[in-house]
């Protein structure tokens, strides 16, 4: 089973018990550059097969890895894939960075 956290819960979380998370964008890199979370890392879903390896180095054994894409379908997929994988301990962010950019960061543009 895979966690989820909405937008407000992680943006408090951030600073204490997901202090440590890697946030994890799986958007396309054009996505990426029209709005993100600061400090996240771009793997886009179409390449996260080929990129596993990388992702599992970033997550290490039981860091929390928060799933981020435009509304939370291909994070939700994403994060199950990684789960199978056995990689960190995925967490969907529900809503996306749509949710993140209506109830966090107005300053992250909508698309």
């Amino acid at each position: 089973m895979v966690e989820q956290i909405d937008a407000p819960t992680l943006a408090a979380a951030r600073a204490d018990a997901l202090a440590d998370a890697v946030l994890l964008d799986v958007r396309e890199p054009w996505e990426f550059q029209t709005a993100r979370i600061e400090n996240s890392i771009n793997v886009p879903m179409s390449v996260l097969v080929a990129r596993v390896d990388e992702v599992r180095e970033l997550a290490g054994d039981d860091k929390p890895l928060v799933v981020i894409c435009h509304h939370g379908g291909r994070s939700m997929q994403c994060a199950h894939f990684l789960a199978r994988q056995g990689i960190g301990r995925p967490i969907n962010l529900a809503g996306g960075i749509d949710a993140w950019s209506q109830q966090v960061d107005p300053a992250v543009p909508r698309y």
